[in-house]
C-alpha cells in the first residue's frame, strides 16, 4: 500500500509547511495549522480561469466596454450599499454574526427579484428546504419563481445554476459548500478557495450575480482565508447589537461603487424593514437636555448620519480608573481623555469614563472627536450642552480642531432635522457669503437656516457648547 504524504496548511492564509508550527510565519496566526493529506486531484479551477493565449495584447481603446446596466434588488438600502444596484456577473460576500439576519435579508432580496425579473435560486447548505420554507412563510414570501435547493456539493450546484440560468443566486453559506474531489473538510482553506473560484467563473461567464453568505470569526472578520475577500467583487457586513432591533449593512469593499456605504434596517416580525431616515431614528429619544449627551454628524459613505453619543464620568472606586466604550474605538477615547486633561484642564485622572453610541451604531471617522469630547466634558462638569446643537470636527493632540470633509452635507442634514447651531472647525470652507455664519443650506421649505459657530480649539468649542 503506497504511503500517504501529508502537509500542514494554515487555515487563515493558506501557508504550507512540512511540519506543524505553533505560529504561522506568513500571517502570524497561532494554532492555525491543520494536517491534510497530499492526494493527487484534478487541476484547480484557477487553471481553468486562466485565459488561453490570444496573441497580441489589446490596447485599452480597442477593448469594447461592457454594456450591462445595474438593476434594483427591490430594497433601496441594499441598492445604496451596492453602489446603485446589482451588477450582472458580480460576486458579493455578505458576512455577519450568527442570527444577525443575513439569511433573512437575502431571502427577501431573492423574493423581490423573482417577482420583478425572473427565477432566482436560493441554495441552502445549512438548512433543509422545509426549514427555509418555514422562514419564508413567517416573512410572508410566496416566491412562485423562487427556487430552493438544499445541497452542499459544488459539483451538483454548478450544473443546477447552468441549467436553470436564474437571474440571481444565493449561497448559504460558502463555508459549508465542498467538492468531493478535494480531500479536505468543508470550510478549509482549499475547499473555500476552490468553491469560490468556480462560482466566480460561473458568475463572470453567465453574467449572473451571486451572493455568498460567510461566517465570521470571534474577531469579527469573515472566516476562512483572507484571499476570499480578494476574489469577490464586494464585501458587505451586516452589523448590529444583539439586543437592538436595528441592523446596519456596511460595504467594506466594492469594485463598482463607494466603500463604507451603509444601509439601515429594523428587524421586525415580517423581516428586515428599511429605515428611510436613519438620523431621525437614532435621535428619536434625544428630546431632553441631560449632561453627557451630544449629537455628532458622521459620514457613512455618501450619507451623513446624526447619532447621539452619551458619556458618563464618575469618580473611580478603585486605584486605576476604567474606560469603557461601546461603538467607538477604545484607543481613540484614551487619546481624547489625554487631550481634555492636558489642553483643557479637566482632572480626569481619577474618573471612570463610559462612552456609548446610542442605537448600537459604530462610529469610526475622526469627525466625531469633538462630539465625544464635548459629551465627556458635559458629564464631568454636570452641565448639558446647548439645545439643538450638533458638533463636527477632528481633535488634534495639541487641542486644535481640524477641518473634515463634506462639511456642507453634514450641515444640511443637521438643518433638515431641526438643529439650529453647528459647531465646526474655523478652517472649514465657507458655506455662504454671510460673515455672521448664518448658512442658508438649501432652498427646501423643510430646512431652516442654521448658525455656524467656527472655533479654533477644543477649549473654545466647549465654552460655546456648554450652557
Amino acid at each position: 500500500m503506497p504511503k500517504i504524504h501529508t502537509k500542514f496548511v494554515c487555515q487563515r492564509c493558506g501557508g504550507e509547511s512540512a511540519k506543524w508550527l505553533g505560529r504561522c510565519p506568513d500571517c502570524g496566526e497561532w494554532n492555525s495549522f491543520a494536517e491534510l493529506p497530499e492526494l493527487p486531484g484534478p487541476p484547480s479551477s484557477s487553471a481553468m480561469l486562466r485565459p488561453a493565449p490570444s496573441g497580441t495584447p489589446l490596447t485599452l481603446p480597442d477593448i469594447a466596454a461592457a454594456t450591462h446596466e445595474r438593476y434594483s434588488t427591490g430594497l433601496t438600502e441594499v441598492d445604496r450599499v451596492l453602489g446603485g444596484g446589482l451588477v450582472p456577473g458580480s460576486l458579493v460576500l455578505v458576512g455577519g454574526e450568527p442570527g444577525i439576519g443575513k439569511s433573512t435579508l437575502l431571502l427577501q432580496v431573492s423574493s423581490l427579484i423573482s417577482e420583478r425579473l425572473g427565477p432566482t435560486l436560493y441554495i441552502s447548505a445549512e438548512e433543509s428546504a422545509e426549514q427555509v420554507k418555514m422562514r419564508a412563510s413567517r416573512l410572508g414570501i410566496v416566491g412562485k419563481r423562487l427556487h430552493l435547493l438544499a445541497e452542499t456539493d459544488i459539483d451538483v450546484i454548478i450544473p443546477t445554476i447552468v441549467s436553470l440560468h436564474p437571474c440571481f443566486v444565493v449561497i448559504d453559506s460558502i463555508q459549508t459548500i465542498a467538492s468531493l474531489q478535494i480531500a479536505s473538510p468543508p470550510g478549509s482553506i482549499s475547499q473555500v478557495r476552490e468553491c469560490t473560484l468556480r462560482l466566480m467563473q460561473i458568475a463572470k461567464n453567465s453574467h449572473i450575480p451571486i451572493f455568498l453568505i460567510g461566517h465570521v470569526t470571534k474577531e469579527g472578520t469573515v472566516a476562512g482565508p483572507r484571499v476570499l475577500e480578494h476574489i469577490v467583487d464586494a464585501v458587505l457586513y451586516l452589523e448590529g447589537e444583539r439586543y437592538h432591533t436595528y441592523r446596519i449593512l456596511r460595504g467594506i469593499k466594492n469594485r463598482f461603487g463607494a466603500t463604507n456605504e451603509v444601509g439601515v434596517f429594523e428587524m421586525q416580525g415580517e423581516g428586515l424593514i428599511e429605515v428611510a431616515n436613519p438620523s431621525a431614528l437614532f435621535l428619536a429619544e434625544h428630546t431632553t437636555q441631560t449632561p453627557g449627551s451630544a449629537v455628532v454628524v458622521s459620514m457613512e459613505g455618501t450619507r451623513p448620519l446624526l447619532v447621539e453619543v452619551q458619556a458618563l464620568v464618575t469618580p473611580t472606586n478603585f486605584g486605576i480608573p476604567r474606560c469603557t466604550t461601546t461603538g467607538i474605538d477604545h484607543n481613540r477615547l484614551l487619546m481624547l481623555l489625554a487631550v481634555l486633561s492636558k489642553r483643557v484642564g479637566l482632572a480626569l485622572g481619577n474618573q471612570d469614563v463610559y462612552v456609548n453610541v446610542v442605537g448600537g451604531f459604530t462610529l469610526s471617522e475622526p469627525a466625531v472627536d469633538l462630539g465625544i469630547a464635548a459629551a465627556i466634558a458635559s458629564s464631568f462638569r454636570d452641565r448639558p450642552l446647548e439645545r439643538h446643537t450638533a458638533l463636527i470636527g477632528e481633535v488634534g493632540l495639541s487641542g486644535e480642531l481640524r477641518a473634515v470633509s463634506r462639511i456642507g452635507l453634514r450641515v444640511r442634514e443637521a438643518a433638515k432635522l431641526g438643529f439650529k447651531r453647528c459647531i465646526v472647525p474655523a478652517t472649514s470652507p465657507t458655506l455662504c457669503s454671510h460673515d455672521d455664519g448664518l448658512a442658508a443650506t438649501n432652498d427646501s421649505k423643510d430646512t431652516t437656516p442654521i448658525v455656524l459657530s467656527r472655533v479654533q480649539s477644543l477649549a473654545e468649542a466647549l465654552q460655546v457648547a456648554l450652557q
